[in-house]
């Protein structure tokens, strides 16, 4: 038997329901509400997931940081290429 990682309610699954989850299927606990995830099968085990909504949020904005730093880079070149060799470019 599996419990709920928010409230460690016992989860009742049913022998068919057992038999067709997967890794990542969705679950609801009866006695708090929480929206859980599969997360091992053998035993069965589930996580929040709200966890897994946090884990892609921080993700998210650790590789918008990254953009960020490779946008700022480009900048600093862009910059050093306007060079002016005081010509003008013109011959007279």
């Amino acid at each position: 038997m599996a419990t709920c990682p928010e409230c460690d309610a016992e989860l009742e699954i049913d022998d068919d329901d057992l038999e067709e989850m997967e890794i990542g299927d969705p679950w609801d606990c009866e006695a708090c509400g929480s929206r859980l995830r599969v997360a091992n099968l053998d035993p069965i085990e589930f996580e929040s997931e709200e966890e897994d909504e946090e884990e892609e949020e921080a993700a998210g904005e650790a590789e918008a940081d990254d953009e960020d730093e490779e946008f700022e880079d480009d900048e600093d070149v862009d910059e050093g290429d306007d060079s002016d060799d005081g010509g003008g470019g013109w011959d007279e």
